[in-house]
Order: structure tokens, then C-alpha cells, then sequence
């Protein structure tokens, strides 16, 4: 990967206790085992449509984990199936020469790189024969904030052995023998676009690719659907939907310790949410990138009275930790692991000043970390 980057790195270092980095982990395990489970996928089957019930057979590229760390310890925040960032992650990291015990035999371009094959594995029942071909899509890539970071993963990926192309979804050419670019046929989808559903125009013919086996598609609307999806986090903070959850005790506790309470509006009297607005942040269920969210403390009655009920998330405020960054300046700070199944491929923290996560922020953006 090139080492120059104009994309925003912040000259600070985060710490993370050794011991939030267990509970993050543990938390994330616990996740993906009930992703995997019958029972849950049946609990959250009602909610979700048709495209992300089908199983496709293989995981999820590129999740994100992203958490406030309290006094109390680390607070889930979301679950992202497209995080981006990790090239960011990983240049910061070098330039702080920062490692993580555990990933220090291999480099990250190495532990993603696999995560790429057994992708690859999973959906071609054995993997038969190698990955040969990669499309990266995003809606208008060029103008994307992280089309640097495509680069970086098309890059390395050529490097590898493996053609890659970053293309718009309506540049696919797709028939009933697969998905092709430039007359070539693609084995793989690395999916940046935030259509998780493949609702749009633009994404239904690679639905139907998706739905007809002709393609692996990662990450996949089943993924999104049993675990970003930011419904998913009503159940995982509700005592009875977690009392029915298929864990043992001290799991079903560490997932109300860790997850803040989340409901949807439309479930909630908005007179007692109002009343105590400054205590939640208001999320659209559907948005992506802080779109849309709102501190309670910053909402004006107009703007409450405007939210859809059955598309907003109402949840706890978790404070983020304060950095201080010298010169006076402090900043907020989340703390993000990009994770593969249930197994870490690398940990960043991302710096900010204002209301919510932004790559804006004057000596602020993605940071290494470093475990006390």
C-alpha cells in the first residue's frame, strides 16, 4: 500500500485499556454467535426483507465495531457492514508505530487479504479455485471521502495476484452467467454503496445476481440485516428479548451491560421522550454516516415533532471520552475494531469536535491506538 495519504490522520495517540479491549471483543463474539443462531435469526426474520433472509453462505467483509469508552467501561455506539477507514487505520498505525499484541506477525494487508479468500471459500463451496477477480463499487466512487482508501485496497489486491476494478453499480454488466467488468467476470463484490438492501434502481439487476447465486457479494444485506441494522440494538438492550436470546447468563448480561437502551420512537409516549430529550440521541434507523442524527440536547420541538416515528432510534446518550490534544484543544473520541466473523483484524480510534463523528476536525480524524 503507498504510504502518503491526504486523507485526514490525526498526529494523537488513543489509549484503550487492555481491559475495554477484552470487553469489546468478548461482545463482539457474542454478536456473531447469535448471528449465527436459528433462534435469533427466526426473532429478527419479521423485520427484515426478503433479500437480506436469504443466506448466502459466506460472512462479511470489512465490519465495524464502533464504541464509547466510560468509566464504566466501553458502550456499543453502532455496528457498521461497510466500515470504512481501515487504511486510515493502518497508515496511522505505522506512523505512530503502533502495534497490538496478537497482530503483530502479520500485516494488515495480509489479515484482510485473507478475509477476502475465505469469502471467497465459503461462497464457492470450497473454494475449487482461486479468487481471481474483484469489483469494488461504490455510488459515484470518485466522489466518495474514502475513494483514496479503494485505491489502497485495489492496489494491494493487484499486488496479490487478484484484477480489481472500482466501479459505479451501473457499470457492472450482468447476465444470466454472472457479473462482468470490461468483458471480464467478476468472482467477488467488495461492497462500499450504502444501499444495504439493494433497493435502488441502480442495485437490483446485482440483486438478482446476488439472489441467483452468481456472484459473491460482500458485505451482503443478511449481514446488515441480523447485526448493523440499528433495530437490532432494541433487542440487544431489552432484559426480555435478551432473557429468550439463546446465551448463557453471564452473556446475556455482559450484552446489557455494554449495549444502551434503544427503541424506536413509535414504541415509546413522545411526551415522556420529550420531556427527557436531552438524555438520547435521535437516530434514522436507515441512515449511514451521522446522517440525519441529533443530540436530544440540540433538537428543537419542531424538529422532534418532523421525526417518523417508526424511523427513529431513540437511545441513551453515551458521552464519548475527551483526548486532550495540547494547545487546548480537546477531542471527543470512538473507538472502532474492524473485525472478520468474530476475529479482529485491527482496532483505530477516530478524533472529533462537534455533535457527531466527522473526518472535519482540525488535527482531529483517524488515530492510532495504543493498549495500557
Amino acid at each position: 500500500m503507498p504510504e502518503e495519504t491526504s486523507l485526514r490522520i490525526s498526529p494523537l495517540t488513543v489509549t484503550l485499556p487492555r481491559r475495554d479491549l477484552k470487553d469489546m471483543l468478548r461482545l463482539v463474539r457474542i454478536l456473531f454467535q447469535l448471528s449465527q443462531s436459528p433462534s435469533y435469526r427466526d426473532l429478527v426474520a419479521a423485520e427484515l426483507p426478503a433479500v437480506a433472509r436469504f443466506d448466502p453462505g459466506h460472512a462479511s467483509l470489512m465490519m465495524g465495531y464502533d464504541f464509547h469508552l466510560t468509566d464504566a467501561g466501553p458502550r456499543l455506539i453502532e455496528v457498521n457492514t461497510n466500515a470504512g477507514g481501515a487504511y486510515i487505520a493502518l497508515l496511522s498505525e505505522r506512523q505512530a508505530d503502533v502495534n497490538l499484541p496478537g497482530l503483530r506477525l502479520e500485516r494488515f494487508e495480509q489479515r484482510l487479504l485473507k478475509t477476502f479468500f475465505r469469502e471467497w471459500h465459503d461462497f464457492s463451496g470450497g473454494g475449487a479455485r482461486p479468487l481471481r477477480t474483484v469489483a469494488i463499487i461504490d455510488d459515484n466512487p470518485e466522489q466518495q471521502a474514502l475513494y483514496e482508501e479503494m485505491l489502497a485496497c485495489r492496489e494491494w489486491l493487484t499486488e496479490s495476484g487478484i484484477k480489481a476494478w472500482i466501479v459505479p453499480p451501473e457499470m457492472l454488466r450482468i447476465t444470466d452467467d454472472g457479473v462482468f467488468v470490461d468483458e471480464q467476470k467478476i468472482d467477488l463484490i467488495y461492497n462500499r454503496h450504502c444501499d444495504f438492501f439493494l433497493e435502488s434502481d441502480e442495485m437490483q439487476p446485482l440483486r438478482d445476481a446476488y439472489l441467483g447465486g452468481r456472484v459473491c457479494l460482500s458485505p451482503n444485506p443478511q449481514a446488515y440485516g441480523l447485526l448493523a441494522d440499528k433495530r437490532r440494538m432494541i433487542a440487544w438492550s431489552d432484559p426480555t428479548v435478551v432473557d429468550s436470546l439463546p446465551l448463557p447468563a453471564a452473556e446475556k448480561g455482559h450484552l446489557l451491560d455494554i449495549v444502551p437502551y434503544s427503541r424506536l420512537l413509535a414504541d415509546l409516549d413522545p411526551r415522556e421522550v420529550w420531556a427527557r430529550r436531552k438524555d438520547y440521541i435521535f437516530k434514522p434507523v436507515t441512515s449511514f454516516g451521522s446522517r440525519g442524527v441529533m443530540m436530544g440536547k440540540s433538537i428543537s420541538r419542531k424538529r422532534f415533532d418532523q421525526l417518523d416515528p417508526g424511523d427513529t432510534l431513540v437511545q441513551q446518550v453515551v458521552l464519548p471520552s475527551i483526548l486532550n490534544g495540547g494547545d487546548g484543544q480537546e477531542f471527543k473520541t470512538d473507538v472502532r475494531l474492524y473485525v472478520y466473523r468474530d476475529q479482529l483484524l485491527g482496532v483505530s480510534a477516530r478524533l472529533y469536535q462537534g455533535q457527531v463523528t466527522n473526518l472535519r476536525t482540525e488535527g482531529g480524524g483517524f488515530a492510532p491506538v495504543r493498549l495500557v
